[in-house]
């Protein structure tokens, strides 16, 4: 691609008669609304500006619909100019022929949703953020060339809506813009949890849940069971153990889910101040019935509080905890809940937090005391400014959009859509001759697959083939088994919009790369 050239229409605010993309040759893959007029391709529906030779070297095709608000445009670009402008203000390749003859675009400093165009005269007045501008399509983050699908289990693709909120210009915590967000995001987290209790959305990783319901809620000396499926149940376990809990694991072997039974025998030997489930322990791919286990704390030991640590597991399976009895989900915003990391969230049912008001000792922690943050919490639900820690102010922009995105597609039929892309993951992978981490379909996680290599098949040689065909799947996690076995993720975007063809893509990508590695299974 050398430049765009405008044949009518120059000004942007004007619909063009013709947009040409000069292409120098051949383009076998014109899409849709492109026409070709001799070697040049146009489009009515790009917005006329001019794209200078020097920007040639950009590593993705910068289109900016005219259908795109001007507001929504302008915040697809803004994350792109410094970028652009640090890589070719040190680059000292710029001639003075190529500068004079090529128009260019500046923000208006007056309004951010302003663009005209100019021809500087020197380089000292091109090199600067305001006056490059490139044009970006809505897809632009997602749709590069050099771009792998990330399908692993977490974090997941994420939605180009999700992308652009978090490309928002620097805003305050108390910006009139940004209290609501944080306010209502809380609140469509009681939707998809159902549940009556209180939401936390705090800057981390989804093991400050961790340590937030260790320190709030267990004191040092009390006993806590930890229901261990896999790698998390043993760090959940020296989380508790930081904070002077007892830890007691009910260990299972791997691939084996935790048995009801064995819960109960548990809970009758000894009494707990909480017992922990990892729903989907990302180790080993296998899901906790924890409606079960739920049921066998209230019978056994009804004061006993029970902790979900739904990192891999909130907004791909099915968790209600209110009418399952669950008092405490832990989760991150990089999985199913579908926007980048970055985020801890919790689900904090009443109970528990009556709880935490009747501790007896101070909580030994500062960062993640609720005390200061169940303040800052109900003060943002109300649409009220309030400041304990600066939150993530585009971290939450961007899960305000997946959290809307999620409700308005009801949570119901998202627990059923990642049910179905889950059976037809499973089934290819079984035709392939493969076998599953877990050992039953009946305790497989929705949103992932673990799966053992085949004969002869080991990390080193599949996952940079699979890498080769543009997917990205994680190696084993479980200390255990962690040379023999890899993971995919199927969650998300990736199995609610199926027209993207994520998963169909990962399979096939799997059946090609398991064929060059020489497994027969898949030739």
């Amino acid at each position: 691609m050398t430049l765009f050239s405008v044949e009518e229409g120059g000004d942007h605010r004007q619909a063009p008669t013709k947009t040409f993309l000069n292409t120098g040759g051949t383009r076998e893959d014109e899409g849709e609304g492109w026409a070709r007029e001799g070697s040049r391709l146009w489009n009515r529906d790009i917005t006329p500006h001019c794209i200078p030779a020097f920007l040639e070297p950009v590593p993705f095709l910068l289109l900016l619909p005219r259908r795109q608000p001007e507001k929504k445009r302008m915040n697809l670009i803004r994350p792109l100019l410094v970028q652009q402008t640090r890589r070719l203000s040190s680059s000292s390749s710029l001639s003075s022929s190529v500068i004079s003859s090529a128009p260019l675009f500046s923000l208006s400093s007056r309004s951010s949703s302003s663009i005209s165009t100019r021809f500087p005269s020197s380089s000292s007045s091109l090199l600067t953020h305001r006056t490059l501008l490139p044009l970006v399509t809505r897809t632009a983050y997602s749709t590069m060339s050099t771009h792998k699908l990330c399908m692993i289990p977490g974090p997941i693709e994420f939605h180009e809506d999700v992308l652009q909120a978090m490309a928002t210009p620097s805003t305050s915590h108390v910006a009139p813009n940004f209290i609501p967000v944080l306010g209502e995001s809380i609140e469509l987290l009681r939707q998809i949890l159902f549940t009556s209790g209180q939401p936390f959305i705090i800057a981390g990783s989804g093991t400050l849940g961790w340590d937030m319901t260790a320190c709030n809620l267990i004191e040092a000396g009390e006993d806590v069971l930890v229901c261990n499926s896999g790698y998390f149940g043993d760090r959940f376990g020296e989380c508790l153990e930081t904070y002077g809990a007892k830890a007691t694991h009910v260990r299972v072997p791997v691939g084996e889910a935790p048995q009801l039974a064995a819960v109960a025998a548990a809970l009758k030997g000894k009494k707990y101040k909480a017992v922990t489930i990892t729903h989907v322990d990302t180790s080993t791919g296998v899901l906790s019935d924890i409606k079960g286990i739920a049921e066998v704390v209230r019978k056994e030991s009804p004061e006993t509080l029970v902790v979900v640590d739904g990192v891999c597991s909130v907004g791909s399976e099915e968790i209600r905890m209110d009418a399952w009895g669950i008092d405490v989900v832990i989760t991150a915003s990089q999985k199913a809940l579908g926007a980048p990391p970055g985020l801890c969230v919790l689900g904090v049912s009443e109970r528990a937090i009556g709880v935490f008001k009747a501790r007896k000792t101070p909580v030994a922690n500062y960062y993640a005391n609720w005390n200061r943050w169940l303040p800052i919490m109900n003060a943002y639900e109300a649409r009220k400014p309030s400041y304990f820690a600066t939150p993530a102010v585009q971290n939450v922009f961007a899960l305000h959009v997946s959290l809307k995105q999620i409700v308005s597609q009801g949570v119901e039929k998202r627990f059923a859509v990642h049910k179905e892309a889950s059976a037809k993951a499973k089934k290819f992978i079984h035709d392939l001759g493969l076998k599953l981490v877990p050992t039953s379909l009946d305790h497989a996680a929705n949103g992932m697959s673990a799966v053992y290599y085949p004969e002869g098949v080991t990390a080193v040689d599949l996952l940079p083939k699979l890498a080769a065909h543009g997917i990205v799947a994680a190696g084993g996690l479980h200390l255990d088994i962690a040379l023999k076995y890899f993971r995919i993720g199927h969650m998300g975007i990736s199995v609610t919009e199926p027209e993207r063809g994520h998963l169909d893509a990962t399979l096939n990508a799997l059946k090609a790369s398991l064929a060059e590695c020489g497994y027969k299974g898949a030739l």
